[in-house]
């Protein structure tokens, strides 16, 4: 019969299942300033690099890398995984991997499939497939969406350039808003937020851009707090300099109609 009682540590596989949550979650936190998601990337490393408080409070660390998993061997996806960290997550991006306790993360984003995960030591996870409501009173993801994860981790591990390409992209695209005049609070990963403050002066940007053929994401309180509503960019591999030079003039464009920068 499963324990009542959370476990110690041992060993760490993975969970696969239809549904995850969490707590901590590293580049959603950088992209979403002071809303639903309020901390800042680097938080995660404050808290880590203080074990002794995790010990103190009698707590432990949970790393929802929603927004960060992407592309690392099969063995290592439980302990690091994602954008950042050269692609193993944002704990791997601190170098704090062994003082986060569980990681958990979705395939519905680089892995384009559905369902998530969450990773840790064995005892936990045994322990979480026999207490979490999520997971009992979940079905199974499709075989066919579990193939694609599959595939597309093997991919992501077989054509590193591919991590490589998407750091370049971030930091230069992070680097030219900052020089246009535009604020991108604390960013350090290829979720670039673009603070506008307002509701209505957000929503007005988006659609100028939109018009002009730039797909960007609104996000207003409550979402975030007030003041900090912005726009949310993100950014693939595969983007060309050329795309990327027209998102740049389009955003000085807009950004000056605006009276933004």
């Amino acid at each position: 019969m499963p324990s009542s009682s959370p476990p110690a540590r041992g060993s760490s596989p993975v969970l696969a299942g239809g549904h995850v949550g969490g707590a901590d979650d590293g580049v959603e936190a950088e992209a979403r300033p002071g809303g639903l998601a309020d901390a800042d990337v680097g938080e995660l490393a404050v808290v880590c690099l203080r074990p002794q408080l995790l010990v103190a409070l009698d707590v432990h660390q949970l790393c929802d890398d929603a927004h960060a998993i992407a592309r690392a061997p099969a063995r290592q996806i439980a302990p690091d995984v994602g954008v950042l960290g050269g692609g193993r997550g944002t704990a791997a991006h601190f170098g704090i991997t062994k003082d986060v306790d569980l990681i958990m993360s979705t395939f519905s984003k680089s892995f384009a499939s559905l369902g998530g995960f969450i990773a840790g030591d064995e005892d936990v996870i045994h322990y979480i497939k026999h207490h979490a409501r999520s997971l009992i009173f979940s079905a199974s993801i499709p075989a066919a969406n579990a193939a694609a994860s599959l595939a597309a981790l093997q991919i992501m591990k077989e054509e590193p350039e591919r991590i490589a390409r998407l750091e370049q992209i971030g930091i230069r695209m992070r680097t030219e808003y900052n020089r246009l005049g535009f604020n991108t609070g604390q960013s350090q990963s290829p979720i670039i937020p673009i603070i506008i403050g307002g509701d209505m002066p957000t929503i007005y940007a988006w659609h100028s851009l939109f018009e002009k053929g730039v797909f960007v994401n609104p996000v207003i309180s409550p979402g975030v707090a007030a003041g900090q509503e912005l726009l949310r960019t993100s950014y693939m591999a595969t983007h060309t300099d050329e795309q990327l030079n027209q998102v740049l003039e389009i955003f000085e464009q807009v950004g000056k109609q605006l009276g933004l920068i």
